[in-house]
């Protein structure tokens, strides 16, 4: 296995012209095809976007596209760039390759002994997961215990404008203490300048000042103890009347009044949201909006989330994950192995304080995270995007854990908003239909029965 690197694979066939026209478009005469021809002096399209994006007017950025490929990174470079919500994600899974032999990264700790360590131990963890793997446990399980620092492989594609984003974070924002990420975003910076000049020229200069942190200066008292899975902290009031007026105003001309009035029986509220939910293009769903309190998600369970583009999430650094607090699949228990389970994280627990203590940062003591261990995290969707979350996540199909995870928030959504959210659940309940094709589970009858109200 190689180092980590970072590679721009692709990018927009109009290289900066296209933003360069859209930098025009807005304050020059002629049509869109005009100004297109008028666009294409290299020289003059990089002073041109280099102007308006110095003004900070970065839309016409968007129009540039890059493909990227992420070559044996750590996992936990992995998470910090599947926090971009504008980005598009095609990732290994850990659920059906075999990770035994994906090799790790090892961080320049400038002491052996320290070093002979982690090495040592990330080795035993590897071997226990092929242990594991060889005893049955599927792998989706066994992957609980595969160290942070395990080399991940993944697909990226963004706009110029999250690009900007993603290189400001890397260097001088939340990753600026991770040497992994730093080298990876001037990787990344090194090409883009290559390529779009006019997008990223003096970069350092424009972008230095970018913070990210947020210090709020309270620090906990208390271990929340006895944590329910789920939390819903906030929900839009008379959910199914927004969803059934916003339908109504979207298709029809009706006054407020005739609105009312319509909406005035229980029996034209259930129907209309019944046809937005059955609708190939669901609108009205956005106009209300669910944020909860997750506990206890392990960070293998936190990338399936994090994998909703259409939400707002905000998840603590992953340095400050409860240490002590683990996933422990009953099929561990069932191949006799709990013990050796238990174990890895009570190791890797102290291997942890022992390298804190001899001043290792935070920042590298990621890499001794296991999958495992859990992070707490609030997230909104809207009712749209918890209709996708829900045929997805409900599904036998879906990883058991974020399962749970799902059919709880369902189980509270149907408490506040239930004339919305009976309607709701994997695929073959919402539409009668399984998309699974020759992986369906085949029990249509008893999901129907499952969730029905």
């Amino acid at each position: 296995m190689g180092n980590p690197l970072v590679k721009i694979i692709g990018f927009t066939t109009t290289d900066e012209k296209v933003c360069a026209a859209g930098g025009r478009i807005s304050t020059q005469e002629g049509t869109a095809l005009q100004i297109w021809e008028k666009s294409q002096d290299k020289e003059k399209n990089e002073n041109l976007i280099f102007k308006v994006t110095q003004s900070g007017h970065n839309s016409t950025v968007e129009h540039a596209y890059f493909n990227l490929v992420f070559d044996d990174v750590s996992v936990v470079t992995e998470q910090f760039m599947i926090e971009f919500r504008l980005c598009s994600f095609t990732i290994k899974s850990r659920r059906y390759v075999d990770f035994g032999n994906v090799g790790y990264i090892i961080p320049d700790f400038n002491n052996d002994d320290i070093k002979n360590k982690y090495i040592s131990h990330m080795d035993n963890l590897f071997a226990f997961y092929n242990k594991m793997v060889e005893a049955g446990v599927p792998k989706e399980d066994a992957r609980f215990v595969l160290p942070y620092c395990f080399k991940s492989n993944f697909f990226c594609s963004l706009n110029g404008r999250e690009l900007i984003h993603v290189i400001e974070a890397m260097l001088y924002g939340r990753g600026k203490n991770n040497p992994e990420i730093v080298s990876l975003g001037n990787m990344l910076l090194e090409q883009a300048k290559e390529l779009a000049p006019g997008v990223f020229k003096n970069f350092e200069e424009r972008h230095s000042k970018y913070n990210d942190n947020l210090d709020l200066k309270f620090k906990s008292v208390k271990k929340y103890e006895n944590k329910p899975l789920t939390e819903l902290l906030s929900f839009t009031e008379n959910a199914e009347k927004v969803v059934a007026h916003s339908a109504l105003l979207q298709y029809n001309e009706f006054t407020k009044e005739e609105i009312d009035d319509i909406l005035s029986d229980n029996e034209n509220i259930k129907n209309i949201v019944c046809e937005v939910i059955k609708n190939d293009r669901p609108r009205a769903l956005e106009s209300i909006n669910y944020t909860f309190r997750l506990n206890n998600v392990s960070l293998a369970c936190l990338t399936h989330f994090s994998r909703h583009r259409i939400q707002s999430i905000n998840i603590p650094p992953i340095s400050i994950s409860d240490r002590g607090s683990y996933v422990l699949p009953d099929t561990v228990v069932d191949a006799g192995l709990k013990n050796e389970y238990i174990n890895c994280f009570k190791e890797t627990l102290d291997l942890y304080n022992e390298m804190k203590d001899k001043g290792i940062s935070e920042d590298i003591l990621t890499y001794v995270l296991l999958a495992g261990n859990t992070v707490d995290f609030t997230l909104t969707m809207n009712a749209r995007e918890l209709l996708l979350f829900m045929k997805l996540r409900s599904c036998t199909r879906a990883q058991w854990e974020i399962q749970n995870y799902a059919n709880e928030m369902l189980d509270s959504l149907r408490k506040v908003s239930p004339l919305v959210f009976n309607f709701y659940g994997p695929s073959c309940y919402v539409t009668g239909v399984c998309p699974e094709g020759r992986l369906s589970c085949g029990k249509a009858k008893e999901m129907k029965e499952k969730y029905s109200v």
